[in-house]
């Protein structure tokens, strides 16, 4: 099972409840082992009024809230039956699952607020064959020659006109085999 952000649509201005909310339910429903974070995209903005600087935390998307959870039929339904959640963002129709947030989205938005520790889970290694999902050698097999962490891309060689080619990938462009 993946770990992965989503994003849910709430009523705008309730983005705090829906979080608190959430909490809520993830305690007391029992799920603490399929939904983890959640957060509501903000940033510090310094404000002048009347000659007096004052930072406040503004909300970076207005109606949305992130969730990190592991997608199965229950942490969906705990989610989206959450009081004041609308839905999710990439559900192509009712009772369809969402698409996660891609890794390069996810720390963008975590950047923005000023959150650098984003922790990335990777069950790669080194030597792990692996299939690219999407780019220009889409479909693609080749081993990992080497892990980036912190800026989240693997080198895979791909075998091309006879001779291994290092190409770099993003973590969300790969699938292991």
């Amino acid at each position: 099972m993946d770990v992965s952000w989503y994003v849910v649509h709430t009523y705008s201005g309730y983005e705090n409840k829906v979080k608190a909310n959430l909490e809520r339910r993830v305690e007391s429903m029992d799920m603490a082992d399929k939904i983890f974070r959640i957060l509501v995209p903000t940033e510090d903005e310094v404000e002048i009024k009347n000659g007096r600087k004052k930072t406040v935390q503004r909300k970076v998307f207005p109606g949305y809230v992130l969730v990190e959870m592991i997608m199965t039929d229950d942490s969906w339904y705990v989610v989206r039956n959450t009081p004041g959640v609308t839905g999710f963002v990439g559900a192509s129709g009712a009772g369809s699952k969402p698409i996660p947030l891609m890794s390069n989205e996810v720390r963008y938005i975590m950047r923005q607020m000023g959150v650098d520790d984003v922790k990335t889970r990777v069950d790669l290694e080194v030597k792990d064959a692996v299939r690219i999902m999407s780019g220009p050698f889409v479909n693609f097999v080749g081993s990992i020659d080497e892990i980036d962490l912190e800026q989240q891309k693997v080198r895979v060689l791909v075998s091309m006109f006879g001779r291994d080619t290092p190409v770099e990938l993003d973590f969300d462009q790969v699938e292991k085999l």
